[in-house]
């Protein structure tokens, strides 16, 4: 079910406590304030996840609440994460889904790296 990106903080969201080691990821990707795994689900051959580390539900929350430090090594991640899988001479999506609207389904920021094969128009009708 989608989530509100205005609500408070959910510690208890799936990304919390994958960040806590209650929860097993395939990570491929970890430093100080981001971490990257396969999504469990994945809809091209290539998802991969990017979370920071802090307890930011949107990108409006993260924008507005991050340090200028967070901000920068989260995007410089998801560059890594991309570079590191071969991604970017055939080509990547990059998508965040931020509230009910986009149906974002976890209440912590996150991005999907999508990748592997063409993905056709970025929207369906």
């Amino acid at each position: 079910m989608p989530i509100d990106a205005t609500q408070p903080y959910d510690d208890a969201n799936i990304f919390a406590r994958i960040l806590r080691g209650e929860i097993p990821a395939k990570k491929v990707y970890e430093d100080t304030h981001a971490l990257a795994f396969h999504d469990i689900n994945p809809q091209a051959p290539t998802h991969i996840l990017v979370i920071p580390k802090g307890a930011y539900v949107s990108w409006d929350d993260f924008s507005a609440r991050a340090s200028d430090t967070e901000i920068a090594e989260f995007v410089r991640a998801v560059g890594a994460v991309a570079r590191a899988a071969g991604l970017v001479a055939p080509g990547y999506r990059l998508l965040a889904n931020i509230g009910p609207h986009a149906h974002q389904e976890v209440p912590h920021l996150h991005v999907h790296i999508l990748a592997g094969r063409p993905l056709g128009p970025m929207l369906m009708q």
